[in-house]
């Protein structure tokens, strides 16, 4: 594999964990409830079983909320009806659909944008498709209780906890290949932005957050957009990863925001996770590295109900 093309080799992965993930079809159907959580996620017919395993592992802990879906426009009429069945006909929202008036467009913008909206009426969880839930997740049971809200962090070294944007201390030792990064070039502008010293940071990953019932958050947003626009540019805003920094910093703010304990709720690298492990996002650049992320989908299944 190692001597293919990396597109073949993306390809030869992804039908390969895709069968991997087949068998959550024959898995009992997610039984939704109105109980004021949303499982929300943003996806496409390339990765529905993928989907499928990240939403019914969850679900099968927590054992509660309803689902909605952020359609990327791929979904076909099959891919509809497949989600229809195994998730209690979960909410689907267009994307064309979504208002992004005074904000970028692409990029996964329209996701947080449909979460800021959703969350003045729910309890908004953001679950990407390449995650897997291992076991009981209390420290995300507790912040549901409590309507506070989470985020999975980028590293267990941002267990430091939300700062003011001034006081907030960008990696030092980014490798060269991330130095024009797009978050690299945000989190070293935080300090420049209007109210930095009022307004908080951390460094997460939207992979999977929790966005507390109550204001929105659309105009908090706007502003940091706005700001990091004027800083540096009209075109960055619009690179890839500009919604994940905007996600962190709006989180950051809200009050108790809960930082997940990165042992237990982690991005995979390639490397072993710990025992007690009850969350893993299986990040794009080691996603199939070995045969962890299919072992996490079979455990995964194993305790679905049949």
């Amino acid at each position: 594999m190692d001597f293919l093309p990396y597109r073949l080799r993306s390809r030869i992965d992804q039908r390969r964990h895709d069968a991997a993930c087949r068998p959550v079809l024959a898995t009992a159907p997610i039984v939704p409830a109105d109980d004021g959580l949303v499982i929300f996620s943003m996806m496409g017919t390339a990765v529905l079983l993928p989907y499928l395993v990240a939403v019914k592992s969850l679900w099968t802990h927590l054992r509660r909320g309803r689902l909605a879906i952020l359609s990327d426009g791929t979904l076909t009429p099959a891919d509809r009806a497949t989600l229809a069945r195994q998730c209690g006909d979960p909410q689907i929202i267009e994307i064309a659909d979504v208002d992004t008036t005074g904000f970028p467009v692409g990029g996964t913008w329209e996701r947080l944008l449909t979460i800021l909206d959703m969350r003045r009426d729910d309890y908004v969880i953001q679950l990407d498709s390449d995650t897997v839930t291992l076991g009981y997740p209390d420290v995300v049971a507790d912040a549901i209780a409590a309507n506070t809200s989470f985020t999975l962090l980028g590293g267990a070294e941002w267990e430091i906890g939300a700062q003011t944007c001034t006081r907030f201390t960008p990696p030092t030792d980014v490798p060269a290949s991330a130095e024009n990064h797009i978050q690299t070039r945000m989190e070293r502008a935080l300090a420049q932005i209007a109210d930095a010293d009022q307004l908080r940071y951390i460094r997460g990953c939207s992979g999977f957050t929790g966005f507390a019932r109550g204001d929105g958050g659309r105009a908090l947003a706007a502003h940091f957009a706005h700001e990091m626009q004027r800083l540096l540019g009209r075109d960055a805003m619009h690179e890839w990863g500009t919604e994940q920094v905007t996600s962190s910093f709006v989180i950051a703010n809200d009050p108790g925001a809960v930082l997940l304990p990165y042992r237990q709720y982690g991005n995979y690298w390639g490397e072993p996770w710990a025992a007690d492990c009850r969350f893993m996002h299986f990040v794009g650049a080691h996603r199939h590295d070995g045969s962890a992320y299919r072992d996490a989908t079979a455990a995964a299944l194993a305790a679905m109900d049949r």
